[in-house]
């Protein structure tokens, strides 16, 4: 079953990202860690920075609106190993492709063709719980955490995967 979900928040951590997605009608979030190029990618649309030259997700976008097709959705399929998977869904011509990509790309490239965004309710349930702040207070707190949150503190599979070198008895 496919969640739809909204862009919650864009945290830098460094060199690296975390998107987080809301569950439109839950409670739930969930976050991902993304590359910087992505990272800065979103964060440049979200603050309406243009640049003169298209960067790859404009990019994209030119080129298929050349081509008449358009984004229908997006949608994260698998969370594997710690590893999200995501799937764009391409429309040409009355016929729909689904094209396999990293969710950083997808969620870049849905926010700027106004795409709507879908979580599978596998992945949410391989995610330890993590709800939605009410007050300005949660949200000041929730923040903080993000800030110091690992890969390991959400994902279930992370926790119960045998360390990858035992200790020698």
């Amino acid at each position: 079953m496919l969640k739809p979900v909204n862009l919650y928040s864009l945290v830098a951590l460094g060199t690296q990202f975390v998107v987080v997605l809301e569950e439109i009608e839950g409670p739930r979030l969930i976050p991902i860690w993304i590359g910087a190029s992505e990272g800065n990618s979103i964060a440049m649309f979200l603050n309406r920075i243009r640049l003169p030259r298209p960067m790859t997700h404009d990019l994209i976008l030119s080129f298929m609106e050349k081509v008449q097709a358009k984004i229908t959705k997006v949608v994260i399929t698998e969370l594997k190993e710690s590893t999200f998977y995501a799937s764009i869904y391409l429309e040409q011509n009355s016929h729909v492709q689904e094209i396999d990509a990293r969710p950083s790309d997808s969620i870049a490239l849905a926010l700027r063709a106004s795409a709507p965004m879908f979580v599978d309710e596998s992945v949410f349930a391989q995610c330890e719980p993590l709800l939605k702040p009410i007050s300005k207070d949660e949200l000041n707190e929730f923040k903080r955490k993000l800030t110091d949150l690992k890969p390991e503190d959400i994902y279930k599979d992370i926790k119960n995967k045998p360390p990858e070198n035992p200790p020698q008895a």
